[in-house]
């Protein structure tokens, strides 16, 4: 209870909680597979794997050089062959073109060239000459020209031409092969091309009956057609149609125009005069009657003095009575001669009507006027009737005209097309007779074989060229193949993204550096009398001095290291962390101890715990006695002040060793004890660094990483497996730990970009600028 009444309860974030200071912002997420090859990586796979490139390449080439070299060689000649005319189309094929539809000059060869290759192949075609072979080759056969493909035909880059390719060991044989296969192709040619226009002739002649029959019958159509529709030219009749349309609605509009005037006047004078038509005309024929007129005139005169009178005396007054009676004595008078000049037309409502009582002369002209209307207006009825019936003739004329044209010009063409036809096979079988008269060869033999010089197989330069290269590939593949089965990482960069975590720092790998702890010099050369000395102890008391600064890439790793950490935790400051790998061997320790000494360099005070309670190795590396160290404290009560040792060569380091072995260590890291003695370590010191058993196997790792700010895991390059890392962090994510990053340990290659040790090694390599320094001083001396 002493004991653990002395230790102060002040959690690792300086909060008084339990938990990580750093949050998830450091808690980066793995990746599940890794990223494909970058430039970076492939380059520097292909340095480390030149061995097998070059051995891949060079075996490869070396095999196809042997095999080369080894073989027979053999040659290969060839003849050409025109099998179309170049300007002249097939006779034949002029028999299915139809003027106007298309130009045989620009359509395609008529030659099926894949069909006639496989009928130069047949045994049919190639028998005789195998046969007039026999005696002098017995050895060459169907089998041997054809399946083991030493004659080859194809056709010239789309031209007219074909090439004949044969080859063998023997360049005399290839020569007297292919001048008699020539002459046994030419021969075939000739014998097809007979046959060919034998055929053509005798199908000319079987069509030619036909083709005039067909044209005999349509001109009769033809004929006979114009006769029923009485036409000569169907465009001219068509013509003269619509001329007469045109003119007969011309008529019809005029027609309707003076029939709409004489319309309107005759409204206008019936309005005026107050007649109807047979009254106006009856009007027009008294007018005329002079016996009429006199009586007329003669009772107007009684009326007008029955008027006078009638104002100057009453109705029964003699005068009165007397002109009455004189008025009622013309009336039966005036009636008799209407009678003559009317006849039977004569009506009460003629007589009566006062147009006839007192016709003016204006008054009878216009009464003309109505008369001429009227009679205008029949006329004009008359002639719009008749020449609708005129249109309605002509248009049934003009709507049979497209039925007509259309039939005209169907027999027309079918007779122009059947025409053309004879007149097309006339003309080909006088040409097909024509040219079976002729001897001439239709093929053309274009160049004759020669005897091969140079022969095809093998190419020693190609081959060297295309085995230098296949082996280049299979090297590269052999040296991509090599480097995915090799399951160690080769450099910082691979490890970075197989990770995807940061990496905190590059720990270069050196033999002497290994061996003892690197240091920091300042040696002095001093120029005295005319001499040149180093001294690294003592300092002249006269003369020129010139000094510089020595320092170890390794040293410089661990305060690169130091100050990525301190920048991790810019926000909150990192106090405490623990060291861990996923394996044993990784360096952990010595880069635990390394970072402790940059830190306390830094002017911190730090604390190395040796939470390693299995195989502890801080007091090795560091020589202290391990007497008593944590396990005492967790399990004794030992106090912190008599297990803590000061390391004499720093001021400010300061180191906790593991102590007594323990038979169950992860019980003492996971008990309270331990807890509270973490977080008075962390209360009491600047920086507080762990260094804990393999993280993978061992619980140790996990159970204190949650009192800290977060791991930092070790790899060793050229030898951590890359999945033992990736289930250390599987199992580091699944425990919710942070991971402050990863450090690549051992790192051979002085050329890393993005670690330039070649920076420190020409930087602080001694013996190489004292060399430097004293002959820059003894030029200027």
């Amino acid at each position: 209870m002493e004991h653990e009444q002395s230790y102060l309860f002040v959690s690792p974030n300086g909060n008084g909680k339990h938990g990580n200071s750093l949050g998830s912002a450091y808690e980066h997420p793995l990746p599940e597979k890794e990223e494909d090859l970058d430039l970076r990586w492939l380059l520097s796979v292909l340095r480390r794997r030149i061995p097998v490139i070059f051995g891949v390449t060079i075996a490869v080439t070396s095999a196809v050089g042997w095999w080369t070299f080894h073989q027979e060689p053999r040659y290969e000649a060839k003849f050409q062959l025109l099998v179309e005319p170049v300007a002249t189309p097939n006779q034949l094929n002029q028999l299915s073109e139809v003027p106007g539809i298309g130009n045989s000059s620009f359509q395609n060869s008529s030659l099926d060239y894949e069909t006639q290759i496989e009928v130069l192949r047949s045994p049919e075609v190639l028998e005789p000459f195998i046969k007039q072979l026999a005696l002098k080759y017995p050895e060459v056969t169907y089998d041997s020209l054809i399946a083991e493909n030493k004659l080859t035909i194809r056709r010239l880059n789309g031209t007219k031409i074909l090439e004949v390719y044969y080859q063998d060991t023997d360049p005399q044989k290839i020569q007297f092969l292919l001048f008699e296969l020539a002459k046994i192709y030419l021969r075939y040619s000739f014998q097809e091309r007979q046959r060919d226009l034998s055929q053509g002739i005798k199908f000319v002649e079987n069509q030619l009956p036909e083709l005039q029959q067909r044209v005999d019958k349509l001109a009769e159509q033809l004929q006979n057609f114009r006769q029923q529709y009485a036409l000569l030219e169907p465009e001219a009749q068509a013509k003269q149609l619509s001329e007469r349309v045109q003119t007969l609605q011309q008529q019809q509009l005029d027609t309707r125009v003076q029939l709409n005037n004489t319309l309107t006047l005759y409204s206008k004078l019936q309005e005026q005069l107050g007649l109807q038509p047979n009254q106006a005309i009856t009007a027009t024929y008294l007018s005329e009657a002079p016996r009429y007129q006199q009586l007329l005139n003669q009772l107007q005169k009684v009326e007008i003095s029955l008027a006078l009178e009638s104002a100057r005396f009453l109705d029964g007054s003699p005068a009165i009575e007397a002109l009455q009676e004189q008025r009622q004595n013309l009336l039966p008078l005036l009636r008799q001669e209407a009678q003559k000049v009317l006849g039977g037309n004569l009506s009460e409502s003629v007589i009566n009507s006062d147009s006839l009582t007192s016709p003016s002369d204006l008054r009878l002209e216009l009464t003309q006027q109505f008369v001429d209307a009227t009679n205008r207006i029949r006329v004009l009825e008359v002639q719009q009737s008749a020449l609708a019936q005129a249109a309605s003739l002509l248009n049934q004329q003009v709507g049979k005209m497209p039925f007509i044209a259309r039939k005209y010009d169907d027999l027309q063409r079918e007779l122009k097309v059947a025409t053309d036809s004879l007149n097309r096979f006339l003309a080909a079988r006088e040409t097909l007779q024509i040219d079976a008269a002729q001897k001439t060869l239709p093929w053309k033999l274009l160049s004759k074989p020669k005897v091969p010089e140079v022969p095809i197989f093998p190419n020693p330069v190609k081959n060297l060229i295309l085995g230098t290269a296949a082996g280049l590939f299979l090297g590269l593949g052999a040296a991509l193949l090599t480097e995915k089965l090799d399951n160690v990482f080769r450099s910082p960069e691979e490890l970075k993204q197989s990770t995807r975590l940061p990496l905190l720092g590059v720990i270069p790998f050196d033999k002497a550096l290994k061996q003892s702890q690197p240091k920091t010099e300042l040696e002095t050369i001093e120029f005295t009398n005319g001499k040149l000395s180093s001294n690294k102890a003592t300092t002249p008391a006269n003369g020129r001095k010139y000094q510089w600064y020595f320092a170890s890439p390794f040293l410089e790793a661990f305060r690169s290291l130091h100050t990525n950490i301190r920048f991790l935790g810019s926000d909150t400051p990192i106090n405490s962390l623990v060291v861990t790998s996923p394996g044993p061997s990784d360096g952990k320790s010595t880069v635990a101890m390394h970072l402790a000494e940059a830190a306390a360099a830094m002017e911190q005070r730090v604390l190395l715990v040796d939470a390693d309670l299995r195989r502890p190795q801080v007091h090795r590396l560091l020589g202290l006695p391990n007497t008593q160290g944590l396990s005492n404290v967790i399990a004794t009560g030992l106090k912190l002040k008599d297990a803590i040792q000061r390391v004499p060569s720093s001021n400010n380091l300061y180191v906790l060793t593991a102590g007594q072995p323990s038979p169950d260590p992860t019980r003492l890291l996971y008990s309270k004890r331990m807890q509270l003695l973490m977080e008075q370590l962390q209360s009491v010191f600047d920086l507080v660094i762990y260094d804990t058993p393999p993280s993978l196997g061992f619980a140790d790792s996990k159970i204190l990483a949650p009192y800290t700010n977060g791991v930092v895991l070790v790899v060793r390059l050229n030898k951590t497996d890359r999945h033992l890392l990736r289930q250390t962090t599987d199992e580091l994510k699944s425990s919710r730990v942070t991971l402050l990053g990863v450090i690549a340990n051992s790192f051979k290659n002085q050329n890393y970009s993005s670690y330039n040790y070649n920076y420190y090694r020409s930087y602080y390599d001694q013996e190489s600028e004292v060399q430097k320094a004293k002959r820059l001083l003894q030029k200027r001396l």
